[in-house]
């Protein structure tokens, strides 16, 4: 019946019969006939239309018979088509399902929180990895660990704990970025477990796990965001080369994934390679993108994309930023009329600052947390590049001294090697311990 009244409709203006084509005395003047057929020419075959090039429809004509002119008559009883056959439903059910719609909300992915009410989804079960992720985690922490572990199997080779050995312990354990206090608490904890008494490696490494873990578990929290007020802003922040734009995609990814309207923003307008990358994340992501031209206002920037996020009822807004080093003063204030700007719109924003670490850096990561916590007012962490070469030690060093939340860690390139931070998984992959 559908079919049929697209026929109706989309054969006026065909060629007919010499005569049923004669124009009776009445008939239209040249100009209105020519514009009756300028409006049908564009489209004279329902195979012209760009409803034929939705497979099912496409399926129905060739069962029908192919194109228009092979498709029989419809019957006088065709002429009106019903509400059933153009597909239509009945108003009081459309508004019934919207507001079922409405008052759901979708799960979200781990390594998140939010007091907004959420509907469970049911997670689709996919082929793991070859590597499981503490696997993984261990091999990117491969060069602390190990380290680590021949460090403390040296030292501790029989040999009692004494004050020289527990000093020898703590500039080890300093030198390898744990950072003094972490040092001093497992050198503390040692010594009242073992002090006098014969000590191997084993004994040093369990207890340092323990006490690594007692620092890091304040600190492992989830990104929590406020679904009850749209957009929630997550401004990214960090020196170049930390992998900022490659985590906005990982996590864009993974709210995408649970259904939430995310929004990328390229505030990073120093670099044309930054813009292409995350508008390339933005489109494998399901994301909404907004950028501008090289060389343009940052702040301008991160003004339009929160009116359009909001405009667009955005559930998240993420924003690059361009690397600056910490010491580049002009640089700084730059990010600084950013947060200005976004808290302008909105007093809370930006309501996440995200700062990305390089787990290669070492000690220079210290400092750089101090500067982007004054300047941006940074308040939670994501380390990246655990790739076998970190230096994993510093993230303890911070946690002790910042206690910022650390929400995630990332061990490659691939969407799944961003995972929420564990506090036990982390020590114990440091330490050596489990496999």
């Amino acid at each position: 019946m559908a079919l049929g009244f697209i026929k109706k409709v989309f054969t006026f203006g065909k060629d007919k019969p010499a005569d049923e084509a004669k124009p009776p005395e009445t008939a239209l003047t040249p100009e209105e006939q020519a514009a009756i057929a300028a409006e049908s020419e564009p489209h004279e075959r329902v195979e012209d239309l760009p409803l034929a090039q939705d497979p099912v429809l496409a399926e129905e004509m060739e069962t029908a018979g192919g194109p228009v002119d092979d498709i029989a008559p419809q019957q006088d009883d065709a002429d009106e088509p019903t509400a059933q056959d153009l597909g239509m439903v009945p108003l009081a059910l459309l508004e019934a399902e919207a507001e079922e719609e409405a008052t759901e909300a979708p799960a979200l992915p781990k390594g998140f929180a939010t007091t907004a009410p959420l509907a469970p989804v049911e997670e689709e079960t996919v082929p793991g990895p070859k590597l499981s992720w503490f696997q993984r985690l261990k091999a990117g922490l491969l060069r602390t660990s190990s380290q680590l572990s021949g460090q403390i199997a040296a030292l501790f080779t029989k040999r009692k704990l004494d004050e020289e050995t527990l000093e020898e312990l703590e500039d080890l354990l300093i030198r390898a970025d744990l950072g003094v206090e972490t040092a001093m608490r497992v050198t503390g904890a040692l010594s009242s477990e073992r002090y006098g008494k014969d000590v191997t490696g084993e004994d040093v490494t369990r207890i340092m796990a323990g006490e690594i873990t007692r620092v890091l578990l304040p600190v492992a929290k989830p990104l929590a965001l406020d679904l009850n007020h749209k957009p929630h802003v997550i401004l990214v922040v960090g020196v170049n080369g930390t992998g900022k734009t490659t985590t906005i995609g990982k996590l864009a990814a993974k709210l995408s994934g649970a259904g939430l309207k995310v929004m990328l923003a390229a505030g990073d307008t120093f670099r044309a390679a930054a813009i292409e990358q995350l508008k390339i994340w933005a489109d494998r992501t399901g994301s909404t993108f907004i950028g501008t031209r090289l060389g343009a206002d940052a702040a301008g920037l991160a003004y339009d994309a929160f009116e359009k996020a909001k405009a667009e009822k955005s559930d998240v807004l993420i924003i690059d930023t361009a690397g600056r080093l910490q010491n580049k003063t002009e640089l700084m204030a730059e990010l600084e009329k950013i947060v200005r700007v976004l808290g302008k719109l909105d007093p809370e924003a930006p309501h996440t600052v995200l700062q990305t670490l390089d787990a290669t850096t070492g000690q220079n990561a210290m400092q750089q947390v101090e500067i982007f916590r004054n300047v941006a007012g940074v308040n939670g962490l994501v380390m990246t590049k655990l790739d076998g070469t970190a230096r994993g030690g510093i993230l303890v060093a911070i946690a002790a001294k910042h206690r910022l939340p650390v929400y995630f860690i990332g061990v490659g390139e691939g969407v799944d090697d961003l995972e929420p931070f564990e506090a036990e998984d982390f020590a114990r992959a440091i330490a050596g311990i489990g496999g």
